[in-house]
């Protein structure tokens, strides 16, 4: 790279600043502390800005980017449905959705043969409430307090962390506790203990609130942003039997557990559940074009058989969408990127935090599965005091300065990099890791 060329791609970076603190409003963010840190592309494990500076993307952005960066034939097959066609209306028939909504329904369980197509992840959470209140007849929705599912009306509100207080404008959603062993909310000291207690508070909670008026229980398989929490062997499968014990509806998020990132392509494969709805979005095309989707079990489908269903969306299966999920899932399949995921994250990314636990008494408990990790640091390890924000803000600092995107959420790292990521590439980051609590805490 010349000098010329390095002043003009700098001085591209300091236009992309410059036009984002002038114009663009974003998301959970006061607008007066801007980022800095521009992305101009990606390949891979690795984006860069324009100046050519890399970072290893152990974020995946927004946990989503489970293929990695630019897959050539995901790229491909979106630039010829643009040359084809471009949109078109949710209520024509449409060959790209069809074959989209085939391979989607066919990762689901049997008896999953019908797919609504979304924009997004907070969407799908909308219309999957829709359809089990129309479904049910019931209005209540229950969902736990450590979780996030969106950020629209019914979606913010069955998100449990602070975001859901300063939004609280829809009806009908109750908060519960899910299990998370290692700050207990009943006492546990073992996986036993936790999943029984946490069933028991949840039947006790489903009795209070009159189980005649649940429509469904709303859970993310594996809660991610709330600290990718592995439910203990035996809880989902008791939701399971308490939904049916009193006719409520499971609605199981898989928007970020979903296609790929636990090593398989649904994290409720792990699991001995069957529930009556899947939403997902995220990992399906790995964000390429806005997607997401609710996969509905047959029974509920029938309903709106002779029924209207209340409810759509302008680009709904939207075409450049559809290909980009056909694409993706076909790539996913051929390569064997899932078993890939699975496969690292137990042989490589699992020992490796391990043994960074074992390094630093700053990391608490290291928990996940495939290339869905987290890291809990914490002021005192015999407390568990979370590390404070100020000391975590540090902590993501140095590791952006080192060319490492993290992902970090309140007082933890969260190990989440794309489904292609080699053995390399992890002892790359785990270096880097290293590093960074050997010395941002000092």
């Amino acid at each position: 790279m010349t000098d010329t060329n390095t002043g003009l791609t700098d001085s591209l970076d300091e236009l992309a600043r410059e036009l984002d603190r002038e114009h663009v409003f974003h998301s959970w963010s006061a607008q007066g502390s801007p980022s800095n840190l521009v992305i101009a592309s990606g390949r891979g494990t690795r984006v860069w800005d324009h100046s050519g500076r890399e970072y290893l993307d152990f974020s995946s952005q927004l946990v989503n980017v489970n293929i990695g960066h630019q897959h050539p034939s995901v790229v491909q097959a979106i630039r010829e449905q643009a040359e084809l066609l471009t949109t078109i209306a949710p209520s024509t028939v449409n060959l790209a959705r069809g074959e989209a909504a085939k391979r989607v329904a066919a990762r689901a369980p049997a008896g999953f043969r019908k797919v609504f197509f979304t924009n997004g992840g907070a969407d799908a959470i909308e219309n999957a409430i829709r359809m089990a209140r129309q479904h049910s007849g019931r209005d209540k929705v229950m969902s736990t307090y450590r979780s996030y599912h969106g950020n629209t009306g019914a979606a913010i509100v069955s998100t449990g962390d602070w975001r859901r207080v300063p939004n609280e404008f829809a009806r009908g959603h109750v908060h519960f506790f899910g299990p998370y062993l290692y700050r207990s909310e009943f006492w546990a000291t073992t996986p036993e203990q936790e999943c029984e207690r946490a069933l028991q508070h949840l039947r006790r909670v489903i009795e209070a609130e009159g189980p005649s008026s649940i429509a469904a229980v709303l859970i993310e398989t594996i809660p991610g942003t709330a600290g990718v929490l592995i439910p203990p062997p035996g809880y989902l499968a008791g939701v399971r039997e308490l939904c049916d014990r009193h006719g409520i509806l499971l609605i199981l998020d898989e928007v970020m557990a979903g296609f790929g990132r636990t090593g398989r392509w649904f994290a409720f494969d792990d699991h001995d559940v069957r529930p009556d709805l899947i939403t997902f979005a995220k990992g399906v095309n790995s964000g390429y074009v806005p997607v997401g989707g609710v996969i509905i079990s047959d029974p509920i489908a029938a309903t709106f058989d002779e029924r209207v269903f209340p409810g759509g969306l302008t680009y709904s299966g939207h075409p450049l969408a559809m290909a980009s999920i056909v694409a993706a899932l076909d790539a996913m399949d051929s390569e064997g990127i899932v078993e890939h995921a699975r496969a690292i994250g137990e042989a490589e990314i699992g020992p490796a935090l391990t043994a960074l636990a074992e390094r630093h008494a700053v990391i608490g408990e290291v928990r996940g599965v495939g290339v869905f990790w987290a890291m809990e640091l914490v002021a005192d390890r015999a407390t568990r005091e979370p590390l404070p924000a100020a000391a975590m803000g540090r902590v993501k600092a140095a590791l952006v300065d080192r060319g490492l995107l993290p992902f970090v959420q309140d007082n933890r790292i969260h190990v989440v990099p794309p489904c292609v990521v080699t053995a390399e590439e992890v002892a790359e980051a785990m270096a880097i890791y290293d590093e960074v609590l050997s010395t941002a805490l000092d």
